[in-house]
């Protein structure tokens, strides 16, 4: 499968610089938020396949949902025999829409505990945050959280997708790493992926 994995910046790449092959061949669009309903809706109208997503700490200026996009904020989705969990926002660094506490975060997994449970685990994590002490940083704008480690130990997805930490803040951002059997991607801007899942 391919999957484009989009987040906190609309790609010049696709957006001022669209030509048709640009998409070709893409299976699957994931929106890990901060990203304008207009983008959304360019990019699943221009790639003709399915487009979820969660909502970023910014996403609260929203004022419709994007057409033709499917949201996946706090539930537990299937798509072709691949099981999903989408939890959108950040660390609570002010107040705002998306934005969560370390114990607001776990009532929102313990809220689909029981379709992950009865599903059997699942298979792709969509998050704007990262998880603690993977791909985040202390200051407590971009810190990730602990609970979304406890979700990848114990359930060992086949992939992690996050945004919100923008590879330019450092040289350092890695793009790809791994956490256990989990391939975790920051989708910042865009990332192409060829898996199996």
């Amino acid at each position: 499968m391919r999957i484009l994995a989009v987040s906190d910046i609309e790609s010049e790449y696709f957006y001022d610089y669209y030509t048709p092959d640009k998409l070709q061949g893409v299976d699957l669009i994931i929106g890990c938020g901060d990203l304008s309903v207009e983008y959304l809706e360019f990019l699943v109208t221009m790639a003709g396949c399915p487009l979820f997503y969660i909502h970023g700490n910014h996403d609260d200026k929203y004022k419709r949902e994007p057409e033709g996009c499917v949201c996946i904020d706090d539930r537990f989705f299937e798509y072709k025999g691949i099981r999903f969990v989408g939890l959108g926002g950040c660390y609570r660094y002010k107040d705002g829409k998306y934005m969560y506490t370390e114990r607001q975060m776990k009532r929102r997994i313990q809220k689909l505990w029981f379709k992950i449970r009865k599903k059997g685990g699942f298979d792709v994590l969509v998050t704007h945050a990262p998880a603690r002490h993977l791909n985040d940083f202390d200051n407590i704008t971009h810190r990730g959280f602990e609970c979304f480690n406890l979700l990848l130990d114990r359930y060992s997805p086949k992939l992690f997708v996050h945004g919100h930490v923008h590879t330019n803040y450092g040289a350092r951002i890695p793009r790809r790493t791994e956490h256990g059997d989990t391939l975790v991607i920051n989708a910042t801007d865009h990332c192409f992926l060829d898996i199996e899942i």
